[in-house]
């Protein structure tokens, strides 16, 4: 299969979520070789089944995104089935609390995003950059908060900018070995709230709070936005298409804005 990433290893964790399905099957199209990983076995089959269906070239593994000895056991074995690994995308979700104060938050309810986001960013590179080859990408997932004021996700906030500063530290500290970092900041996607996302569990909460549903609420998010719109799945597929291909090779410790305006860089 001939495409923008053909003969590429491409390496999805969260593959059986919204936007991690998304991307692998964008991936796939484009001629990678992808291999998914999540927790949950029936989404993982059902993932690699649709990527096959289209004619792409998937396989999936369970893999706990925050245990690093699982982490670089599923990334030894990829690198020895596909001979090393060219693309790593994190898309791994957490259920999290937001909408509370900070007067209110709770220690472990804040520390629960920042532990977790942050530590599977770490293990997932540490255990991929191993095997990556050079030209290779890391890109990773966050949310405008990582630059935004409260109230209500502090823990998310520290969360996010944590990636980013990790997405940073490795752009130099892996550029002499050619491989670069990218990662995708991207505003609320409403069409992962269909499709299994954790979205729905953090949102939930939010708008029930303020006595909406969370259709109403996801268009008071996109009129808070310069376009007026959220952006879609298709939409970051594309981006992480683009970030992992040699049209971005010179792009590393970057981040594309996929915010629709909310954050102006």
């Amino acid at each position: 299969m001939q495409g923008e990433l053909a003969g590429k290893v491409a390496v999805v964790h969260g593959g059986s979520g919204a936007i991690g399905g998304a991307v692998a099957r964008a991936f796939a199209r484009e001629g990678a070789r992808v291999f998914l990983a999540a927790r949950g076995r029936g989404r993982l089959d059902a993932a690699v089944a649709a990527i096959a269906a289209a004619g792409g070239n998937a396989e999936a593994d369970c893999v706990d995104a925050l245990d690093p000895d699982a982490l670089a056991a599923h990334a030894d074995a990829v690198a020895e089935r596909a001979g090393g690994i060219d693309v790593v995308f994190n898309a791994v979700g957490f259920v999290h609390v937001q909408g509370v104060p900070f007067a209110e938050l709770g220690l472990a309810d804040f520390e629960l995003p920042v532990h977790r986001y942050i530590r599977s960013q770490y293990a997932i590179a540490q255990a991929a950059a191993r095997h990556m080859r050079a030209g290779g990408a890391l890109v990773s997932l966050v949310t405008p908060v990582a630059r935004m004021t409260g109230p209500g996700f502090l823990g998310h906030c520290v969360a996010c900018a944590g990636v980013e500063a990790i997405s940073r530290h490795l752009a130099g500290e892996l550029a002499p070995r050619g491989i670069r970092t990218v990662c995708l900041r991207s505003h609320a996607i409403p069409e992962t709230l269909q499709h299994g996302s954790h979205a729905r569990e953090v949102f939930q909460p939010q708008a029930d709070a303020a006595g909406i549903g969370l259709d109403e609420m996801m268009r008071g998010a996109a009129d808070s936005t310069l376009l007026k719109r959220l952006p879609t799945l298709e939409e970051i597929a594309g981006a992480a298409v683009y970030a992992a291909s040699p049209r971005a090779a010179s792009m590393t410790g970057a981040i594309l804005n996929l915010t629709s305006g909310v954050l102006l860089d």
